[in-house]
């Protein structure tokens, strides 16, 4: 099950880093003044810290694009694309993308820019803090071959943050009935929002019932935690813990995340194969 996490991260169980974009054109809080040019080299500068502490991916965000849509406009995905491409050169490390919170979005930047992943949400119907949150699994996959992205691996976040699933369902089931329905290439687990800590126990329900799908740990993964959480999952995907002060808004720290890698390291000696 493993073999396409170690063939693309050279390990079972990655570290992927999250970049996060400051807010782009048309989002509320885009600063007119700096503009596009800045918004790139903040990024730049958080690329650079991440991959010279020694993260195994990255995946660029637009996390400063609040309150999300659930279907973004054009100039969201053209003004990632521009600060992707301004740094394509320069990535060393196998990256991927995720336009919150928007999956057919998400496919076409990852075409455009040749990532090899994204994150998004792509099944289910929930109440969210940004309306009725619904989805059409069928139409994205679809829109996946016919735009020529069937290589890109698709992370399949089942426990959204900042929503609850409608419908009386167990985690369980929807981890079981999602990877039957769906064949995703692995399930992301999440807590409230970006920082929050991932329950180790819905994580653990999760591995247990579909043991043959990579799980990842989606957020609030953390020093403090980091080996607990790798004990269960497959991987982790980590922003805020990485910034100054461990604040989401801040710059990356690079010896945050040197520290970070090292215990990473440590942990995934330790945990299971």
């Amino acid at each position: 099950m493993n073999d396409w996490l170690l063939s693309l991260f050279g390990t079972a169980k990655p570290i992927i880093a999250m970049c996060h974009l400051k807010a782009l054109p048309g989002d509320p809080d885009y600063d007119f003044g700096q503009g596009m040019g800045w918004v790139v080299e903040q990024a730049r500068a958080d690329l650079d810290a991440l991959q010279d502490g020694g993260v195994d991916a990255v995946m660029f965000s637009n996390e400063a694009s609040l309150p999300y849509l659930t279907k973004v406009e054009t100039v969201t995905v053209a003004a990632m694309a521009r600060v992707v491409a301004e740094l394509r050169a320069e990535v060393r490390l196998p990256f991927g993308v995720n336009v919150l919170w928007d999956p057919i979005a998400s496919l076409d930047l990852a075409v455009a820019t040749g990532a090899s992943f994204v994150r998004e949400i792509f099944t289910g119907v929930y109440a969210s803090d940004f309306g009725l949150w619904d989805t059409n699994c069928g139409k994205v996959i679809r829109h996946q071959h016919a735009i020529g992205a069937q290589s890109v691996r698709l992370l399949f976040n089942i426990v959204p943050e900042a929503a609850s699933y409608l419908g009386a369902r167990h985690v369980a089931d929807i981890a079981r009935s999602t990877v039957f329905n769906t064949r995703p290439d692995a399930l992301c687990v999440s807590g409230l929002i970006a920082g929050s800590e991932t329950s180790s126990q819905t994580l653990q329900i999760v591995k247990e019932d579909v043991p043959d799908t990579p799980v990842f740990a989606n957020t609030g993964v953390r020093h403090a935690n980091v080996r607990e959480q790798l004990a269960i999952a497959d991987g982790v995907v980590i922003g805020t813990a990485l910034k100054q002060d461990g604040h989401i808004w801040n710059p990356v720290d690079r010896e945050r995340v040197r520290s970070f890698m090292a215990l990473a390291k440590e942990a995934r000696g330790q945990a299971r194969p």
